[in-house]
């Protein structure tokens, strides 16, 4: 069995991940209150300790770490659910302030060695690590700073295995906190190092979805959070259950990931529909097809048509032919050739579940490594650099024992990723004819692309 340790850190990591260990425990015929099975079929049990581990009184509890340096936002999940072990509880004294150096620095180094130990103890109860699941915000401080963190020692510690980070990025729009652009550029040199998948989640986008897919009123993120959770359940969906074409996190990260930086992914989900709307859905593949390609189902604020996808993956779920799911994925590549990287010819991959998600006969998960994401990262990137060059708010992180190089050596490291995507995304253009060679050597060039 291929095992996954979830880390939840931060206030909106842990509500992600109780959103996804809601919907997951369904999903394995799990009580999410009292962690008891009582499901019907064998296929919910033969592969559930991939997340679940298992005890002498026949309960499941989650295989995750609850991690935040304030104790009572996770109190509640700790009175909740019995699907959550005491012990991997791991709170601090005093709340992280949004500010990415107590949380890496000061707060969030008090309880690190006591993440690790919670997490050594769980590694050392699986038969064979696949690799570590954090779910974060890098807009606040706990989610930033402490995460980069933990990343560090993990990847010291646990170096042959993944780490997949789920992240929710800061949007302009829907900004709470001053001092989310500080916070997210000093996350970036860690996602870029440390991580091997890295989805990129975006509140403006969920909540884009909520209102115009789903028509929901919006007064909490009860909503957006069970968007997320499903998402991530299509991901996973093919660890937990059998299929007829399977997607492990290995080989996600094979055929998602061209370079090693370029590890920053798109999720999406189909379908995203009220239920009039359901009711006028022919419910085929192809509809799930054209609903994954929209930039209207992803979950970040990014729109296709302005970049090349470099790869891109669509996980199905429910009874469907494999051969159709085949055409239909590789129509969608060759009627949309110029959309595509030339330089990668077959860089579609699929997967498909027998098993549909509950309450749908059947489901579409997409994964896009796309050149477009460019635009968020300059996003984060200006808006510090407005913030930077007047060193408005510096003296909060300085006075935690940073350095204003870093916040500079984080900008050129964004910066470096910016023109890693825009150079792959020109790469093909600039090789493809004889008369290119002058605009190769003139044009922006990724690091991977040859002299």
């Amino acid at each position: 069995m291929r095992e996954i340790v979830t880390l939840q850190i931060g206030g909106a990591g842990n509500a992600i991940g109780d959103a996804f260990w809601h919907v997951i425990s369904h999903e394995h015929g799990v009580d999410y209150a009292s962690g008891r099975f009582g499901g019907t079929s064998a296929l919910q049990l033969e592969r559930i300790n991939v997340f679940f581990n298992a005890t002498a009184s026949k309960r499941f509890y989650a295989r995750t770490i609850i991690i935040d340096t304030e104790a009572s936002t996770i109190q509640r999940l700790n009175t909740s659910s019995q699907l959550y072990r005491p012990e991997n509880f791991v709170a601090g004294s005093e709340s992280a302030g949004n500010n990415f150096a107590r949380g890496y620095h000061t707060d969030g180094a008090e309880i690190l060695d006591q993440v690790l130990d919670n997490t050594r103890r769980e590694v050392e109860s699986v038969d064979s690590l696949q690799g570590f699941q954090l779910l974060h915000s890098i807009g606040g401080g706990t989610g930033s700073g402490l995460t980069s963190l933990i990343m560090e020692a993990l990847v010291e510690q646990y170096p042959d295995n993944l780490l997949c980070n789920y992240v929710t990025i800061p949007s302009p729009n829907m900004s709470q906190v001053v001092v989310e652009p500080y916070n997210a550029l000093l996350s970036i040199p860690a996602l870029v190092n440390n991580s091997h998948l890295t989805f990129c989640l975006d509140n403006e986008a969920l909540f884009q979805i909520c209102n115009r897919n789903l028509k929901i009123q919006m007064s909490g993120y009860e909503h957006i959070n069970h968007i997320v959770a499903l998402t991530m359940s299509g991901i996973t969906t093919c660890l937990r259950f059998p299929g007829q074409l399977n997607a492990g996190l290995r080989k996600i990260y094979v055929n998602m990931v061209p370079f090693p930086r370029l590890h920053f992914l798109i999720p999406g989900f189909a379908p995203l529909v009220t239920c009039k709307q359901q009711q006028f859905s022919k419910g085929t593949v192809s509809e799930l097809v054209q609903q994954i390609f929209s930039s209207n189902n992803l979950l970040c604020a990014i729109d296709l048509r302005k970049g090349k996808l470099l790869t891109a993956a669509g996980i199905f779920r429910g009874r469907m032919s494999p051969r159709e799911v085949d055409q239909l994925m590789t129509g969608v590549r060759n009627k949309n050739l110029h959309n595509f990287v030339d330089w990668i010819p077959n860089n579609i991959k699929t997967a498909i579940c027998d098993i549909p998600p509950r309450g749908l006969k059947m489901s579409a998960t997409f994964i896009g490594n796309t050149t477009a994401i460019q635009s968020l990262f300059q996003r984060l990137l200006d808006g510090s650099s407005i913030m930077l060059r007047r060193k408005a708010h510096l003296h909060w992180y300085t006075g935690e024992g940073m350095e204003e190089q870093e916040f500079i050596d984080a900008q050129e490291e964004l910066q470096a990723i910016i023109d890693d995507y825009r150079g792959s995304g020109d790469f093909g253009d600039r090789h493809g004819g004889a008369d290119d060679d002058e605009d190769a050597a003139a044009g922006p060039q990724c690091e991977y692309c040859p002299d």
